[in-house]
């Protein structure tokens, strides 16, 4: 039922989870090889049919009754919004990143803004989460306060080396920059440096790539939004249901009544019904505002988990971990990817000394040895299972710096989940009437580029602008639509890199030859030598100017710079007495990366 995804898995005699896509690896090219022209075809294809649209205001001049002169204003069909009205009252579902940076930009925008968070409180929970240049630029576009604040808690990157790793050569921590198949000196550490991800920051004077823990932006989001207004975010209760209303008057062209023009009303989970202008569905993966707009149900998978409310699962799962360990090169670099047969592992500085790793394997959904909280599941492993060990016997003949990581990272830091994503939604749209969704809710993807939580903010951004063009309630149907159509082809486009190097990476990629030892004798070997010069010089810098085209500030001028200058000199005294009491006092396990914690709670 899905020619794009592996079919179910089975169980060999010996309890290993094998698969027949995992077995054929030449299918699995084809299939990265397929998905490429898909979404190459589908992009061309929406671009092709996106008609040349009028303005809100323009547009909404068909849905009057009586014909109007160029010379007389439309005549206001549902309220009047803003000045010499009323405000615009928008409903959120969902008190994630997207959501409480939406709720804030709103309530900038003079909106009467309501956020309903299914948690009964929010606590301290989640790993770091990363914000490239164009998030940080969107940011600082939506309040300067908020980006100031999220400044000094967080840690850069992309000032330092970042990029990907030889997974089976590297040794040691060496810095020695790439090497390539017609150098003489073969240097097999670093496959690809990505100094374009600083190149490309200070090309439109952004701020560098970097990360930020969850907990403290959640945190920062909330004292904004309270300090304006107190009662803006409820917990413990969400919204289950929603229903557009008519409203006499608002008809299209053709006589028909206009979905939503006069608002929607929400249903929520204590059973009260509350009305609004807008709906906001920013709930996640398993969005419940999506799966009414799309007729899913709820978390429902199939039988062989391959789908779960209409997402995909990708083939992969991932485990991740935190450590607190001086590696050689830790002030040197930033995040490190290191690829090899069949999986890769990803180590990034998350500041306060910690260094988190990330390691993917293509294995069959539900292989679970490690706890999990997303999706609300909290699936155990084996107790008596060593996951770290087990990890390291999955990275056998790997690189001795993966197993130094490995090696400190205690049992109990180690979480998994399997990666669900979805296909683009280029034949159906984000709204319905005056419902829409956002963030994972519309476009889930892939970690791979750390764009997931940059596309929700950039959505945030764009919805709020499009919203504070609204005059006339009526209008919402058609503004949310306009919403749509603004973001639909750039985060298509960033779902599918994100899902498009996961493939590459397993499937495509291998050990690259060199002419020092017998490792990379194979064709995807001797492919993946000569691609290299192409991925440093033409293919990343292709990718990350385009991700960092979306800068609503502008440019900074010499602001990056003196950021990542005070940050550098705090990082490196931080970091060591971090280091310092790690050997004097042990491993300290941090809140989950997925699930809530339940002792530390957020203040605001």
């Amino acid at each position: 039922s899905c020619p794009l995804g592996p079919p179910p898995g089975r169980v060999s005699a010996q309890g290993t989870h094998r698969t027949a896509w995992a077995e054929n690896p030449g299918a699995k090219a084809k299939q990265a090889a397929m998905r490429v022209v898909i979404y190459a075809l589908a992009a061309a294809a929406a671009m092709a049919i996106r008609a040349p649209r009028m303005p809100a205001q323009t547009r909404f001049a068909r849905l009057q009754m009586a014909a109007t002169t160029e010379e007389a204003p439309p005549a206001i069909v549902g309220d009047k919004i803003g000045e010499g009205g009323r405000k615009l009252k928008v409903v959120i579902a969902g008190g994630g990143v997207g959501g409480l940076t939406s709720a804030l930009h709103f309530q900038k925008k003079g909106f009467d803004v309501k956020v309903y968070e299914k948690a009964s409180e929010f606590r301290r929970f989640g790993g770091p989460i990363q914000f490239a240049s164009n998030a940080l630029s969107t940011i600082k576009a939506i309040d300067e306060r908020l980006f100031s604040k999220i400044m000094d808690r967080f840690t850069f990157t992309a000032t330092r080396a970042c990029g990907i790793k030889d997974g089976l050569r590297a040794s040691g921590f060496k810095m020695d920059d790439p090497s390539f198949p017609w150098e003489e000196e073969q240097r097999p550490d670093w496959f690809v440096k990505f100094s374009i991800m600083k190149d490309a920051a200070d090309l439109f004077r952004l701020p560098y790539t970097g990360v930020i823990d969850r907990p403290d932006l959640q945190e920062i989001l909330l004292e904004e939004i309270r300090e304006r207004d107190p009662d803006a975010v409820v917990t413990g209760t969400h919204i289950t249901s929603y229903e557009n209303q008519p409203l006499d008057g608002a008809v299209d062209e053709d006589g028909y009544a206009v979905e939503g023009a006069g608002g929607v009303k929400v249903t929520l989970s204590n059973g009260e019904v509350e009305e609004a202008d807008v709906l906001v569905g920013a709930d996640g993966i398993w969005s419940a505002v999506r799966a009414q707009m799309y007729g899913e149900e709820i978390k429902k998978s199939t039988m062989n988990k391959l789908r779960r409310q209409g997402c995909r699962y990708s083939g992969y799962t991932v485990f991740a971990g935190e450590t607190v360990v001086p590696v050689k090169d830790f002030f040197e670099t930033g995040y490190k990817v290191y690829i090899g047969p069949k999986r890769y592992f990803v180590t990034s500085d998350v500041g306060g000394g910690r260094l988190q790793w990330y390691a993917f394997f293509a294995l069959p959904p539900g292989s679970k040895r490690a706890p999990s909280g997303w999706g609300g599941a909290r699936d155990e492993g084996d107790p008596e299972d060593g996951l770290v060990d087990y990890i390291k016997s999955l990275h056998d003949g790997w690189s001795d710096e993966i197993h130094y990581v490995l090696d400190n990272t205690p049992d109990s830091a180690v979480e998994q989940r399997d990666l669900y994503d979805r296909a683009p939604e280029l034949l159906r749209s984000w709204s319905q009437g005056s419902a829409t969704i956002m963030g994972d809710a519309a476009h889930p993807m892939m970690p791979n580029l750390g764009q997931g939580g940059c596309q929700a903010i950039e959505d945030a951004f764009v919805l709020g602008e499009k919203l504070a063009g609204v005059e006339d309630s009526a209008q919402v149907p058609n503004v949310l639509q306009d919403y749509y159509r603004s973001r639909i082809l750039r985060t298509s486009a960033v779902q599918g890199l994100s899902r498009l190097a996961s493939d590459l990476i397993i499937n495509a990629f291998d050990t690259p030859w060199s002419p020092n030892d017998s490792l990379g004798n194979t064709w995807r070997g001797y492919s993946t030598a000569i691609i290299k010069p192409f991925l440093q010089y033409v293919i990343f810098p292709a990718q990350f100017l385009f991700l960092y085209s979306f800068f609503p500030t502008g440019s900074m001028g010499s602001l990056p710079k003196q950021l990542a200058e005070a940050w550098e000199s705090k990082h490196k005294e931080i970091s060591e007495e971090a280091f310092a009491k790690a050997a004097e006092e042990g491993q300290t396990v941090r809140p989950s990366f997925f699930s809530k914690e339940e002792s530390e709670k957020v203040t605001a």
